[in-house]
């Protein structure tokens, strides 16, 4: 009888397991993912504004007018007698709103212009880049004062839309110089030519095959935006020219407190400066994290 003899199959080495991404981030960005509990907190503020707040934010009490922080009012009171912690944590909703709708619409408007601008070059290239230059040449808060000027207001369900699109505005030129860039060298690659080959329209190459390679730098810069968002929001309201009374908003609080009560009332400047300082820089920190944890130079 024959010896037979067998021969081990190669053993398929295992693949290497990818790390949690979640955990990847907290070990490699710890900073930014205390920027992100922070954003978290205020999430959580505004979300759960009804069951946090002792009171209402718009109640009146004259009785209890400019009363310092204590165990019933933690925060003290304003010159009307509205509960500062109540209407700080309401205001959270105001720039959650604004803040995030502002550079969500902003930034997504400046990727599609910046990206249909990169992919045709030429005069329609040279058309938009002269338009983003005259809007560059504005200053953020004179061009967003011009146009809630310009436009007045216009509540929808309780959400000023024009106040929305005059803070957005001025985020589209800048988001698209960052989209045109990365357009410009992904417009180069091999399956740009091949899907112009196979004859697909232009939208659908720009769409399909330019917008998703530059989410990175898209979501970077919403991160970045929503805190511009914020603080320009606070500065409209501090100026009038943003949310109005009796609507609880931080720039309006400061706006109130500011002139008349800086000596007397400390806390009702102190507490909204605080609360609109920690989230731009929570955003800040978290966007500056996010864009090296998404930067491939940047991953050991």
């Amino acid at each position: 009888m024959a010896d037979v003899t067998f021969t081990p199959s190669a053993v398929t080495p295992a693949r290497p397991r990818r790390p949690n991404p979640v955990l990847h981030f907290i070990r490699k960005q710890p900073l930014g993912f205390v920027g992100f509990l922070v954003i978290l907190l205020y999430f959580g503020m505004a979300i759960g504004a009804f069951w946090i707040s002792p009171f209402h934010p718009e109640e009146i009490d004259f009785a209890a007018m400019l009363t310092g922080p204590n165990h019933e009012h933690i925060m003290g009171t304003d010159q009307y007698g509205r509960d500062v912690f109540s209407r700080l944590v309401y205001g959270a909703r105001t720039a959650m709103a604004v803040g995030i709708i502002s550079a969500l619409l902003g930034c997504t408007a400046g990727a599609l212009i910046g990206a249909t601008s990169g992919y045709f070059g030429g005069r329609i290239d040279n058309l938009i880049q002269r338009i983003v230059d005259i809007m560059l040449a504005f200053p953020i808060i004179i061009l967003a004062m011009v146009v809630v000027a310009v436009l007045g207001k216009r509540l929808v369900f309780g959400v000023d839309v024009n106040l929305i699109i005059a803070i957005a505005l001025p985020m589209v030129p800048k988001m698209a110089r960052i989209a045109r860039a990365s357009t410009l060298s992904i417009a180069q690659m091999p399956y740009i030519d091949a899907a112009r080959a196979a004859g697909y329209s232009h939208a659908r190459i720009v769409l399909r095959h330019i917008v998703p390679n530059i989410a990175a730098p898209y979501l970077v810069m919403v991160t970045a935006f929503i805190a511009q968002a914020i603080l320009l929001e606070a500065s409209l309201s501090f100026l009038g020219l943003g949310v109005t009374e009796p609507t609880p908003a931080w720039g309006l609080m400061l706006s109130g407190a500011s002139a008349d009560f800086y000596k007397a009332a400390p806390w009702m400047i102190l507490f909204p400066g605080l609360a609109i300082t920690l989230a731009v820089f929570a955003f800040n920190l978290f966007g500056d994290s996010l864009r090296d944890w998404l930067d491939p130079k940047m991953k050991g």
